[in-house]
């Protein structure tokens, strides 16, 4: 006795492909990995030495900390999609709009052209 195969409703392929659409436009739309590093601290083998967050929720300004009853001034600003190693961030970018165009399933922006 032959069955014949199952025949998916049309209801069941539109939410399957509603789940797909909304994987990839999370996808794009999600912030990418991020580090707050001092601009002016940029070592040649480490890269960006790792400073607290606070330093960089001000839109990326200058801003000043106490150490030790030292005031020291730190440049700090957002890292994105950097290497991270030892407290120090590497081969990132300072451009948010660069780095989730470098990344994401299904986003605009560069591939690989394989030339």
């Amino acid at each position: 006795m032959a069955q014949t195969p199952r025949r998916l409703r049309s209801s069941t392929v539109v939410l399957g492909g509603m789940g797909v659409l909304a994987a990839t436009l999370s996808a794009c739309g999600s912030d990418p990995d991020r580090r707050c590093v001092d601009r002016d601290s940029y070592d040649y083998i480490n890269g960006y030495k790792i400073v607290a967050d606070q330093n960089c929720k001000s839109s990326g300004t200058s801003s000043s900390g106490k150490k030790r009853g030292v005031s020291q001034r730190v440049d700090a600003d957002w890292y994105y999609d950097a290497d991270v190693s030892g407290g120090y961030a590497d081969n990132g970018t300072f451009s948010r709009s660069e780095a989730v165009d470098r990344g994401g399933f299904g986003c605009s922006g560069s591939g690989s052209g394989g030339g």
